[in-house]
């Protein structure tokens, strides 16, 4: 087993570990340790809302989540000799829960607190608790169905560039002053409520907490893009923006349909991931990559026979208005559609909006091109079900 290098107790908070972590983005969080290339070690995570859900059957933890909070970081690791222009290569060798919590949880935002993807139609909180038994869960909220999950982390990226984080600044304040009092918001602005900064100094915190970018979107750097395949044996190639790379982890999903639609999320959990690190000097000009990672997904994949796939296209579903090749609108439609189905097979529009997110669901654009209407789709294995859910012919 790689050495633990970073710990947790489920039973503190990330400002309380004897090393915290951090929950916002800035280049001037210290490290919380080094390594040199080509070492392995194990990072232990919290789930990213920090411990504030429960396992219990009421959705008030839910609907009252302090999303200031989120996420909640293992790191930053340094990477020792890795510069500004470099690749930083990260391996993800293992990953998995604790085995006092083989649980997670999902659910739905409420509206006015953050919403999710069909928030105009479900904007009431709830939640589902899944179980874990080895590779499958199961949830006593969402009954009927059992699947195998492909455990990866959420959110795992390398700090910014001072000047690459004022842009990130600069960009997301402009979208928002366009409608600032939109439900919910067009984005998340630097916060100093419920901030967790690592080891950062007093003389310090006030003004990295000022300026530190929340960790809600995938940007640049990797972050938060809740892609269910980046699981175990995958490889991720980084732009490295600052000395020693910084880099953190967390957010860590049992299982996550793409899309990851209902916002919280996947079903989340902390756990353990076990990493390597490598270095591709100046790797960022010798391979084109400017920005954004790139991965190899790892060779990890639940093996379905047949999915249950529903269209979408970009026409909207509340006023009939063509929109041109939105591919947003139209993997709405498509999750829309599956869920009036699944309606008809005895799960309520809530138990299936939350199934899609954290079954392994398969999202896909058909088309892109075809003028006026995108065409996406998502794909339910049918191997989840208990029961054959495939209409009747002659029924």
């Amino acid at each position: 087993m790689p050495k633990p290098m970073f710990k947790v107790d489920l039973s503190k908070r990330m400002d309380d570990q004897e090393i915290p972590g951090h929950n916002r983005w800035h280049p001037d969080i210290p490290a919380a340790f080094s390594v040199n290339p080509g070492e392995s070690f194990r990072m232990e995570c919290l789930d990213w809302t920090d411990g504030q859900i429960e396992n219990n059957d009421d959705p008030s933890d839910i609907k009252h989540v302090n999303l200031s909070r989120v996420h909640v970081l293992s790191g930053p690791v340094y990477v020792n000799g890795v510069q500004p222009g470099d690749l930083l290569v990260v391996d993800i060798l293992d990953i998995g829960a604790f085995p006092e919590a083989e649980w997670g949880f999902n659910g739905i935002f409420a509206r006015e607190n953050g919403g999710g993807f069909l928030t105009d139609h479900y904007p009431e909180a709830a939640k589902s608790i899944w179980d874990f038994n080895g590779i499958y869960a199961s949830s006593r909220h969402v009954p009927g169905v059992k699947f195998p999950g492909i455990i990866h982390p959420g959110l795992i990226g390398v700090a910014p560039s001072q000047e690459l984080l004022d842009e990130w600044n600069k960009r997301e304040k402009a979208l928002v002053d366009t409608d600032p009092d939109r439900e919910p918001a067009l984005a998340t602005l630097p916060e100093r409520d419920s901030v967790v900064l690592g080891q950062v100094k007093d003389a310090d915190f006030d003004r990295i907490a000022k300026e530190g970018a929340r960790t809600v979107p995938p940007r640049e750097n990797g972050g938060n893009c809740d892609i269910k395949n980046l699981s175990k044996g995958s490889r991720i190639y980084f732009p490295v923006f600052v000395e020693g790379g910084k880099l953190s982890v967390g957010d860590i999903h049992f299982s996550q349909g793409d899309g990851e639609i209902s916002f919280c999320g996947g079903i989340e959990m902390p756990g353990w991931i076990d990493l390597q690190v490598n270095v591709i000097k100046d790797g960022m000009a010798k391979y084109g990559i400017k920005s954004n990672p790139m991965f190899k997904p790892g060779p990890v994949d639940p093996k379905f026979g047949e999915y249950l796939v529903f269209e979408g296209i970009s026409v909207s579903e509340m006023d009939g208005q063509q929109h041109y090749l939105d591919a947003h609108i139209a993997y709405r439609r498509a999750c829309l559609n599956a869920i009036e189905y699944m309606k008809t097979l005895g799960f309520t529009g809530e138990q299936a909006y939350m199934l899609l997110s954290t079954a392994p669901v398969e999202g896909h654009i058909g088309g892109i091109v075809d003028i006026p209407n995108a065409c996406c789709t998502v794909g339910i294995p049918k191997d989840i079900f208990d029961k054959d859910v495939l209409p009747k012919v002659g029924k």
